[in-house]
């Protein structure tokens, strides 16, 4: 009987799902990758511990029919990852097709949601299960230009507090993971003026070095290891919370506060 974990993975054609599935792999998982199309993937796709499901995300019917597949593998996952995102469309937002506002804002979150719904039954039972999302730029300030990628983010960053709160065998977590080397960055450049000042950002970003795949793999990892007392629920930045070398006293300021690293209204109020 094949004793290896399972992880689910959306958008391992994408460059952080790939980079996430292979290093798995190296540790000894089994991954079902789920994407469009299996072009970028031919080195996964030669493994014999990873399986790939056609899926587009921005069609409820292909994501069925990706569930009913997996279902299909007869394996249990105990890690749902999701890396998909798109910045699409940018601009002031009275300025966009509303339509594809709409769309961008279904890709970055609740499509992502649909899958793990669907997913939900196959996870590995009487044990916890780890659940991991990305999130990006502009969830702590206004992120001019980027509304439907900001605000997805921002609903994924709840609901993983959401799903904390409601089952005890999940540990739901999302990472941010800062400036990364990938494909989705084409998006700002190919905007143009459209991005305002994210476009000069962006070229002065690629030129830097930008958080590594092995760092957001680590990261990850440390929020599994911690478990749900400690990462449930919570919004986690690679780049700049201090969880390398285990994290002893992040572990400690986290413990001590049930607020930490959650959406939660800041500043001073008064009542009448």
């Amino acid at each position: 009987m094949d004793r290896r974990p399972v992880a689910a993975i959306l958008g391992v054609t994408a460059d952080i799902g790939k980079a996430l599935a292979n290093r798995l792999m190296n540790d000894g998982w089994m991954v079902v990758g789920f994407g469009r199309s299996a072009e970028r993937i031919d080195g996964l796709l030669s493994n014999d511990q990873f399986r790939f499901v056609v899926c587009d995300i921005s069609d409820p019917t292909s994501i069925a029919a990706a569930v009913g597949q997996f279902k299909g593998h007869n394996r249990k996952w105990s890690l749902f990852a999701s890396s998909i995102g798109t910045m699409k469309p940018i601009g002031r937002f009275f300025e966009l097709d509303f339509d594809q506002w709409e769309a961008s804002f279904d890709v970055n979150s609740t499509a992502q949601l649909r899958l793990l719904h669907g997913l939900w039954p196959s996870r590995l039972q009487d044990a916890t299960v780890n659940i991991m999302f990305l999130a990006g730029g502009g969830t702590n300030n206004a992120l001019t230009n980027y509304s439907a990628y900001c605000l997805s983010k921002i609903a994924l960053i709840k609901m993983c507090e959401l799903i904390d709160d409601e089952e005890p065998l999940a540990n739901a977590f999302i990472i941010g993971p800062g400036f990364v080397h990938t494909r989705i960055h084409q998006e700002t450049l190919h905007a143009g003026k459209n991005a305002g000042a994210g476009y000069e950002k962006t070229l002065a970003f690629l030129k830097t070095e930008g958080t590594s795949f092995d760092d957001i793999y680590s990261n990850m990892r440390w929020c599994m290891s911690v478990g749900r007392s400690i990462a449930g629920g919570r919004n986690f930045s690679t780049v700049h919370d201090p969880w390398r070398n285990g994290g002893r006293e992040f572990i400690r300021q986290i413990e001590g506060d049930p607020n930490a690293l959650r959406l939660r209204r800041q500043g001073v109020s008064s009542r009448t």
